[in-house]
């Protein structure tokens, strides 16, 4: 089965090839792309005003990084090339990411819209509000640019988060509070539950969601909800490009810069990747500075050599397992934690 796959993919490879020379390049400005020279391209924020970059620094890989010292100049060479948008988590790394973010952002902090997201899990808005006041306290600042509801995958998650006194209240306080300039919520399970959140109809700038050639064949969010939520002129945040913790490349199913390419071709904001060392951060720079959108023929193409083995979720673990499911949601929803499930 490898072989074969491997021989597809060999021929996919050839035919992108030739596909990519034979085609006229997308404009600029696709998807209100903007660009500054040796810079990341910049793109709306949905209608929230703010321009970000096209590629975003992902917090929780920032906490499995060697040492402070990496970090900081990890963010401090992505500012310089133009990446704006930092992700973060309340839970993630028990807060060390958080930190870590925070001491690295001293002195840029007014050039990046931040983002960190809350944890409740169902629990109420005081519990909601009191991670938030930890995560400023964390992150140095006095307020993020988006605080958004973290891990919205389980069933009843939608009715925890709209129930009284729930997350979605928090939101709307931070918000009024100047806590927060824009709220979003984050999930990556199943397309059905982020379209149950969509059903109420709040008021959310930003929804986040794992995008991905593989995910256009597996209960696509690409497919289900990516339109919805550009239909209601939210900003889409893409995560998980390579699988999550790059099973897609680790498995010689696509190279990184195909995966990145492919969810930057994607009507979204930006596309949060994890960075953990300066070697990773390189390799991003050089996709996105020099990115210009697939072509349909070439979005097709990748999508059509990854369909097979895309169709039981063997490459999106976050979507059929529980690898990828925070300790803190686990406990709300009593399931034991990571360490005690059978490796």
């Amino acid at each position: 089965m490898k072989a074969r796959f491997d021989q597809t993919r060999r021929t996919f490879l050839k035919s992108a090839a030739v596909i990519g020379a034979a085609s006229m390049v997308p404009p600029e400005n696709v998807f209100g792309q903007t660009k500054t020279s040796g810079q990341v391209p910049k793109r709306p924020l949905g209608r929230t005003g703010l321009q970000v970059s096209i590629i975003g620094v992902g917090g929780y890989h920032l906490g499995s990084t060697k040492s402070d010292k990496e970090v900081n100049e990890i963010v401090s060479k992505a500012v310089d090339n133009g990446i704006n948008f930092f992700d973060n988590c309340w839970e993630y790394h028990d807060g060390l990411s958080e930190e870590r973010m925070g001491k690295a952002l001293r002195g840029k902090r007014d050039q990046v819209i931040l983002m960190t997201k809350v944890c409740t899990h169902g629990r109420d808005r005081n519990v909601a509000m009191k991670m938030l006041e930890e995560s400023l306290n964390r992150l140095e600042t006095d307020h993020v640019d988006l605080w958004q509801i973290h891990e919205v995958i389980y069933d009843n998650d939608p009715d925890l988060i709209f129930a009284r006194n729930g997350a979605a209240e928090a939101l709307l306080q931070a918000k009024q509070q100047g806590k927060t300039r824009y709220i979003g919520f984050t999930g990556h399970k199943n397309p059905s539950i982020h379209l149950k959140m969509l059903q109420h109809d709040f008021p959310f700038d930003t929804v986040q969601m794992p995008l991905n050639c593989f995910d256009a064949s597996f209960r696509s969010f690409e497919q289900q909800v990516l339109p919805e939520v550009n239909r209601r002129g939210m900003a889409a945040l893409g995560m998980k490009s390579l699988g999550g913790s790059g099973e897609m490349v680790r498995h010689g199913a696509i190279t990184p810069e195909q995966g990145l390419r492919y969810a930057m071709s994607l009507p979204v904001a930006v596309t949060i990747s994890g960075m953990e060392s300066l070697v990773v951060l390189e390799q991003n720079l050089a996709v996105a500075r020099s990115f210009s959108p697939m072509t349909q023929a070439e979005m097709q193409a990748l999508r059509d050599v990854s369909r097979t083995y895309a169709a039981d979720g063997r490459y999106e673990l976050f979507k059929t397992t529980k690898k990828y499911d925070g300790n803190v949601g686990r406990q709300q929803h009593d399931f034991p934690p990571v360490e005690q499930l059978p490796v």
